[in-house]
């Protein structure tokens, strides 16, 4: 059984809504400009290290990236203990 996850068309709106272009993301992440389509078309998918980035980047939580959640904003990170 195959069980699609992420959700390929947030990369793309989020990008879009920051009037970003392919090319400028995927210099971001190391990648083609032809891979990255592929990446917000589905036909390739993202590896972990590059939803990362793009949460980080976007400031946005990997959940949201994914689909697990509707809520944009990133949950606060734990302070490590010295």
């Amino acid at each position: 059984m195959h069980t699609e996850i992420l959700k390929y068309h947030r990369i793309r709106d989020i990008r879009m809504d920051r009037d970003l272009t392919q090319a400028e993301i995927a210099s971001l992440l190391h990648v083609s400009q032809n891979t990255y389509a592929q990446y917000e078309l589905g036909i390739t998918r993202y590896p972990l290290d590059a939803v990362v980035t793009l949460a980080k980047y976007y400031n946005v939580s990997l959940d949201y990236l994914v689909g697990l959640t509707d809520e944009q904003t990133p949950y606060p990170r734990k302070r490590r203990k010295p």
